[in-house]
């Protein structure tokens, strides 16, 4: 077999079917997209408490900041890390074992007053962040079954998207009434009852590990597509947080916006992202390349016209909604084409897929700091993020050549 081509191991599904005979989303999706929500909270909300952190920590903000470096970090190394350290377990063990660990972290950063503990228990919480969002994509894609896979993936990237749209605002909020450790609490708390919804209603019989050994998921690898696949998930994400990381200053001093108008902005790129999941999702399945080359050339358009328009309110707020949109919908189709390109090795390729999307957005946000204190000033991001998303078209638009030459191919055989 042509390790190139799209090979995805048959599992049982728990898709279930609506009277007209359209098949449905299982339950076990929406737990695990609560998972995810969950998980993705923690990623960002330390950005909406970095004050209070700072000031009670005595320490910079500059230095508090560093909690949102080490989960990045985290994120990229502990999801290959942990699919691999966890192939032979079953994957709903994993999944409640990765919550488990998440709930003690929080524990540990709710109690800590020692900065270095903290940094530690971020790290460690990063590691079952990647571990869970590598093999939730795996199960939800397992449960969904055949030609559902990109709309499941889709519910569980939205619900990571929410994360954006009501996580953060909410651990800010509550941070105003409990403290900072009031956050890290709450989320805890909803990492135990995730665990338990994921216990009772996500089936543990999707696949065998018995036979599963390191070797072989390295072995299944070895697939140019997947890695064109994990190119995109890099460039594409990176293009849209390169500006996203630092789009307030320019909404304020571009723009003119208040600081108290600039969540309400954000917000619309949050719902944005959260709906272009959901319609990416549910689309993908059918036209994957097709989207693929769509999402990017259209963000990098939205991104020029960010850099033209940044004066203008208005079409600022549409411009950030769109970016969301377009610039993070393509995520659970990325998704899924890893997870069929990885052939043998769904849940290492599900995993780099994670690592591909903070890398780059490690590598941008990095870059992107770099080029606000360019001469272009606010626009800076905004013209790298537009470079960096128009670098996505070169891998999809190779998948999409090598996907219609296969199709030629296997249509010919069949003649």
């Amino acid at each position: 077999m042509n390790v190139d081509e799209p090979c995805v191991k048959a599992a049982p599904s728990t898709a279930t079917t609506r009277k007209g005979g359209s098949p449905t989303i299982p339950l076990g999706v929406y737990v695990l997209a609560v998972g995810t929500f969950t998980m993705l909270t923690t990623e960002f909300i330390v950005a909406g408490i970095l004050t209070q952190l700072a000031a009670e920590l005595d320490i910079s903000v500059a230095q508090a900041g560093l909690l949102i470096t080490v989960f990045a970090a985290g994120m990229v190394i502990g999801a290959p890390l942990m699919a691999l350290l966890t192939l032979r377990l079953p994957q709903r063990m994993t999944l409640i074992l990765a919550l488990t660990v998440f709930a003690v972290g929080h524990v540990v950063v709710a109690l800590g007053s020692d900065f270095t503990l903290l940094m530690i228990a971020r790290f460690f919480t990063a590691l079952a962040t990647g571990a869970f969002w590598a093999i939730a994509g795996v199960v939800a894609a397992k449960s969904a079954g055949p030609g559902m896979a990109s709309r499941a993936l889709g519910i569980i990237n939205a619900g990571g998207m929410l994360a954006t749209v009501l996580g953060v605002p909410l651990g800010a909020f509550a941070s105003q009434y409990f403290g900072w450790r009031g956050s890290f609490w709450g989320l805890a708390v909803l990492a135990v009852i995730s665990a338990l919804l994921i216990a009772r209603h996500v089936p543990n019989n999707l696949s065998q590990h018995s036979n599963v050994s390191i070797r072989g998921e390295l072995a299944g690898l070895r697939s140019t597509r997947l890695w064109l696949t994990l190119a995109a998930c890099a460039t594409t994400t990176g293009g849209v947080l390169a500006t996203y990381s630092y789009i307030s200053p320019l909404l304020i001093d571009g723009t003119g916006f208040s600081e108290t108008v600039i969540p309400l902005v954000l917000i619309s790129f949050g719902v944005g992202s959260l709906i272009g999941s959901l319609v990416g999702g549910r689309l993908g399945d059918a036209y994957p390349h097709l989207l693929t080359v769509i999402a990017p050339a259209t963000s990098t358009l939205i991104l020029l016209a960010i850099c033209l328009l940044s004066e203008v309110k208005l079409p600022m707020i549409a411009l950030v909604a769109l970016l969301g949109f377009f610039g993070l919908g393509a995520n659970p189709i990325l998704a899924s084409l890893a997870i069929n390109y990885g052939n043998k090795a769904p849940t290492l390729a599900s995993s780099l897929t994670v690592a591909g999307f903070n890398a780059g957005t490690v590598v941008a946000s990095w870059a992107g700091s770099k080029s606000l204190e360019s001469a272009l000033g606010t626009t800076g991001p905004v013209v790298l993020g537009a470079c960096v998303a128009a670098l996505t078209l070169i891998p999809v638009i190779t998948l999409s050549v090598l996907a219609k030459r296969s199709a030629h191919q296997e249509l010919a055989h069949n003649v």
